[in-house]
């Protein structure tokens, strides 16, 4: 059986409230770099490989575990995190004045909805966190991956059965990942129990 670790990434400037950046930008926080200190001589010695979504958060999480373990850590793209709103939309504001945008967003969710050039669809996202899930089986025992919280309980929520394919089955994925214990630089590994189907488990 293989078991993959994934890593949700130390406190980012936007999880403090801080002035709204482009999702690929945001830095983690003073405090964010030392979680990521404090994590990296918790995880393996001897990950297989070391994937980065292509956020510098994941990145900058990564590096101390990388530098302990003598690994390049490489980014995917399909590790990348749900953009529901458009930066430029919400330019300037801090995490307080962001936040009824994203209470009216979930209010009434849809599949479909796109808030501005610079977003996903909640459809887009749930088919990049597919196609990385419809590849974990080629992915090398021990693998350590340094991704984001919404899309982590996505994977978790596909791991158990649900689907998320139209607006009701995204109403109750919303509920399912508010209630997921998922703190930054959260640990949940997956373990393979047969060809395409893994366990996950929550580590710390």
């Amino acid at each position: 059986m293989k078991t993959i670790t994934f890593v949700r990434h130390g406190e980012s400037t936007a999880n403090a409230g801080g002035i709204t950046m482009a999702q690929a930008e945001i830095p983690l926080s003073d405090q964010g770099t030392q979680q990521a200190l404090a994590l990296a001589p918790l995880l393996s010695a001897q990950p297989s490989v070391v994937l980065t979504s292509a956020y510098l958060r994941t990145q900058q999480t990564s590096k101390p575990y990388c530098e302990r373990v003598g690994v390049v850590a490489m980014d995917n793209p399909l590790l990348n995190e749900f953009s529901a709103i458009d930066p430029a939309l919400i330019a300037g504001m801090s995490g307080a004045q962001r936040k009824p945008f994203m209470v009216d967003y979930w209010r009434e969710p849809s599949m479909m909805k796109r808030m501005g050039n610079d977003a996903d669809t909640f459809a887009e996202f749930v088919q990049r966190v597919t196609a990385f899930a419809q590849d974990m089986d080629a992915l090398p025992d021990g693998a350590v991956i340094f991704g984001h919280g919404i899309w982590i309980g996505l994977l978790v929520w596909q791991s158990l059965g649900f689907t998320c394919n139209d607006d009701a089955s995204m109403r109750a994925f919303r509920r399912f990942q508010l209630g997921l214990p998922m703190p930054n630089c959260a640990v949940y590994q997956f373990v393979q129990v047969a060809s395409g189907r893994w366990l996950p488990r929550a580590i710390f």
